[in-house]
């Protein structure tokens, strides 16, 4: 599973307050990222938390453009926005994969030949948590996905990614439903990606938590969603803390191995036992 690391160069983010906001912090932050283990590192200059208010587009690119331009030096770089020129501006300078909450810029995608995150969100930011509703969550995120794969694929698009969009118009309960079936995404053919991370469902995941943790403190419950994701063979999850995540995927890994390893010697001694006379 790829670990995605989130660089947040904006001054009001639910997950860490704009503490990356300058140019500087946001570059440094990226690097460490990298170094405690990101695959890619997503850069964003616009927080989508519920309500937020949107931010201009020249904004974004003065925010976004300079920081991709220099993490891409470093390692793959994801451009995480919904606007059109920033998503463009990004790829001319490093990005290979846009990551696309509005699941509206698959024909940039196709224009600049890279990699596009498919999500799934209802309404905007600003009105996505006014009461969601859905017949069947699960349902209607799939279909909504493999609609957006098909269109996708028809333009030009060389690769798709698949996220259903956690927090993004839906409840807690909508969460864990789309979280309890997230293997049946992947009959979708295409990568998936899960972004999970600090969110506010999960400070209600624990009776023992009387009060809700901040979104800092949530890091507990996130690796518990992380640990189910890889067992559900989720392509791509998009973290904060990313020095944890790697450590539980390498636990992870070591156990698959061992028990692929102690299977097919299971399977061995069974084939050299002679066969009843």
């Amino acid at each position: 599973m790829i670990v995605m690391g989130v660089v947040n160069v904006t001054p009001d983010s639910f997950s860490d307050g704009g503490e990356y906001f300058s140019h500087a912090k946001a570059v440094a932050h990226g690097i460490e990222l990298f170094a405690q283990g990101a695959q890619m590192v997503d850069v964003g200059g616009e927080s989508t938390r519920p309500f937020a208010d949107t931010v201009s587009e020249d904004e974004e690119l003065r925010r976004v453009v300079p920081v991709v331009r220099v993490l891409s030096q470093y390692g793959f770089v994801s451009v995480d926005t919904r606007h059109e020129k920033v998503a463009e501006k990004s790829v001319e300078n490093g990005a290979k994969l846009i990551n696309d909450i509005s699941g509206t810029l698959a024909p940039v995608a196709a224009r600049c030949n890279v990699p596009w995150v498919a999500m799934h969100m209802k309404g905007n930011p600003k009105t996505m948590q006014l009461s969601p509703t859905y017949e069947d969550v699960v349902e209607e995120v799939l279909n909504f996905l493999r609609l957006k794969i098909e269109e996708a694929l028809s333009m030009g698009v060389p690769k798709v990614i698949v996220d259903p969009g956690i927090g993004f118009g839906k409840t807690a309960l909508h969460n864990l439903q789309l979280l309890k079936s997230i293997g049946r995404f992947r009959e979708l053919g295409c990568a998936v990606l899960v972004g999970t991370s600090r969110k506010g469902f999960l400070s209600k995941l624990s009776v023992a938590d009387k009060t809700p943790p901040p979104p800092k403190d949530r890091e507990d419950h996130q690796l518990a969603v992380e640990a189910w994701c890889a067992l559900n063979e989720v392509s791509i999850v998009r973290v904060h803390d990313v020095k944890k995540t790697v450590l539980l995927l390498e636990l992870h890994d070591k156990a698959e191995l061992a028990y692929r390893e102690q299977e097919a010697k299971r399977k061995q001694q069974k084939f050299n036992q002679p066969s009843p006379s």
